[in-house]
């Protein structure tokens, strides 16, 4: 079957049928006298599951390793599964990491007036992160705060009422 019919039966665009040859994830398929690729099912089975494998989370690299696992008929199933399990374990760490990305942005949207006005703590935190990971920090200093902090007057107290 030729490259359009092998992406149409592997669920693989021909594009990346290309890109997987050219990197050499799957084996480069024989060619007719004008040059054009020839796949066979070997050939399908193996973009399935690359696809499947793809689709499931695994990098490019992991895929070529699962594939070299699927095609070693001594492999030990326990190598199988302890890859599996190391993947199982980086898309748990993933999922963790998304859910506290959700959760810190549902917070800042609940905080958010969503009004007219253009005081928006969404665009705070992100200008300013630091503000949101201190907690000691609990909001920004008004300018008066910021004056009376640098101020180098002798009289901190006179100068209360007045700005300098």
């Amino acid at each position: 079957m030729n490259i359009g019919q092998a992406a149409t039966t592997s669920g693989v665009t021909a594009k990346m049928i290309r890109y997987y040859e050219s990197i050499g994830l799957i084996q480069t398929p024989v060619r007719t006298e004008a040059g054009y690729r020839v796949y066979s099912g070997d050939d399908i089975h193996a973009l399935r599951f690359v696809k499947r494998a793809r689709n499931l989370g695994f990098s490019i690299e992991e895929a070529r390793e699962l594939l070299a696992l699927w095609r070693d008929k001594s492999r030990a199933s326990a190598d199988v599964k302890a890859f599996a399990m190391k993947h199982v374990r980086d898309l748990e760490m993933k999922i963790a990491e998304l859910q506290a990305m959700s959760q810190t942005l549902r917070h800042l949207a609940q905080t958010c007036h969503g009004d007219q006005r253009p005081d928006c703590p969404i665009l705070a935190d992100l200008a300013d992160p630091a503000v949101a990971l201190d907690p000691a920090v609990k909001k920004r200093a008004t300018r008066k705060e910021r004056h009376d902090a640098e101020c180098t007057c002798d009289d901190v107290e006179a100068s209360a009422g007045a700005q300098h």
